[in-house]
C-alpha cells in the first residue's frame, strides 16, 4: 500500500500531466499520498434546495432547482457572455457564463431538469448565479452525501480549469484506485476505549461525508490520529533522553548553596519558587542528564531560581554558564548576579561581542583552568575559541530567540553533555507547552512575590495624545521615568502607522532641552550607541525612552514607572504584556498606556480590553492563542512541529489532553510495545526515524 500512496499523482486518473504540475506548484501536492491528505477546508449542505420562485434575498450559495428555456449570447462592450433562463415553471432567474460558451452552450440540455448551484447576485429585484456548478437532477440525486467538500484553491487553479467540480472528482477517482484498503495505525484498545471510527471509514468520509454526524466522527477520529502520534514522539523522545543521555550528577548542596539560601537571599522566596527548586534538585541529583523548561511572568523571580541552580553546580565542583539573547540583557544579569554572589566569594564573568580582546583574554584563560565559577554572556559564548574546565549547568534565558543550532553548540561544550534549563518571561498556553516543548520536563512559576504592585493599564486613542503628553511632564516632575515604544524602525507606505523616528521628533519637540533629555534605542544601532543611550537612562541622566521593542525583555530601571505602547494594535498579547513588565520594578505607582488609531478590528480590541483587565500573563497567553494562532505566537523556531493537517491547538486544546493521557497510559502499560496489538505502532514510528512527518507518511 505504501509503494501506491507514493506514486507520482501524474497517472491518476482526472490528472494527467498539466494538472499534476499546476498542483504541485500551488498546493504542494507531488503524491498519491498528499492528495488522500488533502482534505477539505469546509463543506456545504447540499440537503437543502430552493427553485426560482422562493429565492431567498440573500448574497449566500444556494441549491436551485430548475429546466432552462432558453439560451442567449450577450454582446458586451469587451466580449460577450452565455445567459440561461432557468425556470421551475413559475418564475425566472438567470444562470450566466462569461467564458467557454461553445462548450458550455453544446453541454445544455433544453426543458430537463437540473440542479444549479452557486452564489446569488442581485441587481435590482433580478437575480442570477454566475459560473453555477450545474448537474442534471437525476444525476444529482444519484450521488451519494449532501456535504460538498471544499478544498483549499488558488485563482490560478480555478483560471486552468482545476475547479471545486474537477477536484472532487479526481478524489472520486483516488478512492477507486486505492479501494480503501487502508492500514489501522492505532491499537485496537485505543480504538474501542475512545469511540474511534477506523481509518478506512475516517479517510472516506473526510471527504465524502453524508451528515454531519458522520462528518464530526471522521475529524475526531483523524485528530485524535495525528496528535496521537505527536505526542508519542514526544514522550518516546523524553523517555530515551532520561535513559541515554546521562547527565552530570551533583550529589550534594554545600557550603556555597546552603549560605546564600540561609544568610544573603535578597527576599523570601515564594511557594511557587520552592517548589521549582526542589524539582531542579531532584533532576541534578540524578544520572541523567537534566533537560528542564523554567516558565514564569515577568517579575516572578527566574533569575533567583537560576543563581540557586548555578550554587548547586559550584558546589560540586562544575562550572555554570547563562546564556541571553542580547547584550542590556547579559550585562544586566552580570550585574544583578555579582552583587547577590559578592559575599560568597564566587567568581563571575562577563562574554559579550564587545569584550575588549584584552579583557577576553584572560577572561577565557580563567574559564579554561577552572578559576571561573559561573561565566553569564551572549551568543559569544557559544563560539569556538570558549573552553570551559568543566561546565556542569547551562541555562538559556529567552530560550525561542535562539535556534537549536546555537542552542546544540552550548551543549558540545563538555564531552558529556550539561544539564540544561531553559527559561522563558513568555508564558507558554498549556497546549503549546505540551507540543512545542513535550519533550521537556516543565517548571513553572506561577506566583508573584508579595508587595509587587499591579500596573494601571489604560488605553489612549491618538485623539488624547496632548493629554498623554501632559501625564508624562507630572510624572517626569515627580523625578519619574517614561518608555515610549513603537514598533516600525522606518515608514512603511504599506502600514499606516507611526514610525520610529517620527515619534522622536515629536517627543523632543513636546519635551525640549534643556529641560527634558530624550534616548532614543533601536535594533539598527551600533552595539556601543546603543549601550551608551541605554546607560544614560539607566542611570537616570535621560528622562524619556524612545524604543523599538528591543527593550522588550533585559531593560530593569525601577525609576521608569509609564510605558507609552504606540500603535498598540499591532502587538500580540505576550508582547504588550512583556512591555508591560519594564515598568513596576520600584516603588511608585506605575502605568501602561496603550495608544491606538480609533478604527480598531475585533480581534485588535479584544487584545486591548484584555490588556486593561488582565495583569495573568498565563491568561493572556491563552487568550493570544485563540486569537493568533500557535505559529505566530511561537515564532519561526517551532513552526515545524506546529504544522498540522487537521488538528488545531486553538480549538483541540481538550482533545489534545485526552490524547496526552492515551499515550501517557499507553507507554505505562507497555513501553517497548511487545503486547500484540502495539505492534502496529512499531512501523508507523519507524518513518519517523527516516526524517518523515510524524504522521503524514502513516499510510
Amino acid at each position: 500500500m505504501s509503494t501506491v500512496l507514493q506514486k507520482p499523482i501524474d497517472y491518476l486518473k482526472g490528472v494527467g500531466p498539466n494538472r499534476a504540475q499546476l498542483l504541485r506548484k500551488d498546493l504542494g501536492i507531488h503524491t498519491v499520498q498528499d492528495l488522500l491528505y488533502f482534505f477539505p477546508h469546509r463543506y456545504i449542505d447540499r440537503s437543502h434546495y430552493y427553485t426560482p420562485s422562493n429565492i431567498p434575498n440573500t448574497t449566500a450559495e444556494v441549491q436551485v432547482k430548475g429546466s432552462i428555456i432558453d439560451l442567449e449570447i450577450v454582446k458586451q462592450k469587451r466580449g460577450s457572455r452565455l445567459v440561461a433562463t432557468f425556470s421551475d415553471g413559475q418564475s425566472t432567474m438567470e444562470l450566466v457564463w462569461f467564458r467557454g460558451h461553445q462548450w458550455i452552450q453544446k453541454s445544455l440540455q433544453s426543458n430537463t431538469p437540473y440542479v444549479a448551484f452557486g452564489r446569488l447576485n442581485w441587481f435590482g429585484k433580478k437575480c442570477s448565479i454566475a459560473h453555477p456548478e450545474l448537474e442534471l437532477l437525476e444525476d444529482h440525486e444519484q450521488r451519494k452525501g449532501n456535504f460538498q467538500p471544499v478544498y483549499p484553491s488558488t485563482e490560478s487553479l480555478l483560471k486552468s480549469g482545476i475547479s471545486q467540480r474537477v477536484v472532487r472528482q479526481i478524489m472520486i477517482h483516488l478512492f477507486e484506485e486505492l479501494q480503501g484498503s487502508f492500514q489501522e495505525v492505532l491499537p485496537a484498545e485505543i480504538l474501542k476505549q475512545y469511540a474511534l471510527i477506523d481509518k478506512n471509514r475516517a479517510l472516506t468520509l473526510i471527504h465524502f461525508p453524508s451528515t454531519q454526524e458522520e462528518l464530526a466522527k471522521a475529524q475526531y477520529r483523524l485528530k485524535f490520529e495525528e496528535l496521537f502520534f505527536l505526542q508519542l514522539q514526544l514522550a518516546l523522545k523524553k523517555r530515551n533522553h532520561k535513559l541515554k543521555i546521562r547527565g552530570i550528577p551533583f550529589p550534594s548542596l554545600g557550603t556555597y548553596f546552603n549560605n546564600f539560601y540561609n544568610n544573603h537571599l535578597p527576599f523570601p522566596l515564594t511557594e511557587a519558587q520552592k517548589r521549582v527548586i526542589r524539582e531542579i534538585r531532584i533532576d541534578l541529583k540524578g544520572e541523567a542528564q537534566m533537560n528542564r523548561l523554567l516558565q514564569g511572568d515577568v517579575g516572578s523571580g527566574k533569575t533567583i531560581v537560576a543563581v540557586l541552580s548555578m550554587l548547586m553546580a559550584v558546589d560540586n565542583n562544575m562550572q555554570a554558564t547563562l546564556v541571553a539573547p542580547t547584550e542590556i540583557l547579559a550585562q544586566q544579569h552580570y550585574k544583578s548576579i555579582v552583587e547577590l554572589l559578592k559575599p560568597l566569594g564566587v567568581t563571575v564573568g562577563l562574554l559579550t561581542g564587545s569584550v575588549s580582546k584584552s579583557a577576553r583574554v584572560p577572561l577565557l584563560d580563567q574559564l579554561a583552568s577552572g578559576e571561573l565559577h559561573i561565566l553569564i554572556g551572549t551568543h559569544a559564548v557559544l563560539e569556538q575559541p570558549v573552553t570551559f574546565h568543566q561546565l556542569g549547568l547551562a541555562i538559556v534565558d529567552e530560550q525561542h530567540r535562539f535556534g537549536v543550532a546555537q542552542r546544540a553548540k552550548l551543549w558540545r561544550k563538555n564531552k558529556r553533555p550539561p544539564n540544561v534549563l531553559v527559561m522563558t518571561a513568555t508564558p507558554i498556553p498549556r497546549t503549546l507547552a505540551m507540543t512545542a516543548y513535550g519533550d521537556l520536563d516543565v517548571s513553572v512559576i506561577d506566583e508573584l512575590p508579595p508587595g509587587r504592585k499591579p500596573i494601571t493599564t489604560l488605553h489612549g486613542y491618538d485623539s488624547k495624545r496632548l493629554a498623554i503628553f501632559q501625564f508624562m511632564r507630572e510624572e517626569i516632575a515627580k523625578g519619574r521615568q517614561v518608555y515610549v515604544v513603537y514598533p516600525l524602525i522606518q515608514e512603511s507606505k504599506v502600514l499606516d502607522y507611526k514610525d520610529l523616528m517620527d515619534g522622536y521628533e515629536s517627543i523632543v519637540r513636546e519635551f525640549p532641552l534643556p529641560d527634558f533629555q530624550v534616548s532614543i534605542v533601536h535594533g539598527k544601532m551600533k552595539a556601543e550607541d546603543k549601550a551608551y543611550e541605554m546607560q544614560r537612562f539607566v542611570s537616570g541622566k535621560t528622562q524619556i525612552m524612545v524604543a523599538t521593542t528591543v527593550i522588550e525583555v533585559g531593560v530593569d530601571v525601577p525609576n521608569a514607572s509609564i510605558m507609552i505602547i504606540e500603535s498598540a494594535e499591532r502587538f500580540g498579547l505576550s508582547q504588550l504584556h512583556q512591555l508591560r513588565g519594564r515598568v513596576g520594578r520600584g516603588a511608585n505607582k506605575s502605568y501602561c498606556v496603550l495608544m491606538t488609531g480609533n478604527k480598531l478590528s475585533h480581534d485588535a480590541q479584544t487584545r486591548i480590553q484584555t490588556m486593561v483587565r488582565s495583569q495573568d500573563g498565563f491568561e493572556l497567553a491563552e487568550v493570544d492563542l485563540q486569537l493568533r494562532g500557535p505559529g505566530d505566537l511561537m515564532g519561526t523556531q517551532q513552526s515545524g512541529i506546529l504544522q498540522f493537517i487537521i488538528a488545531d491547538l486553538k480549538k483541540d486544546a481538550d482533545l489534545l489532553k485526552t490524547v496526552r493521557y492515551a499515550v501517557d497510559q499507553l507507554l505505562l502499560n507497555d513501553p517497548t510495545f511487545e503486547q500484540l496489538e502495539n505492534q502496529v505502532l512499531r512501523q508507523a514510528l519507524a518513518l519517523t526515524q527516516q526524517g518523515k512527518s510524524i504522521w503524514k507518511y502513516i499510510g
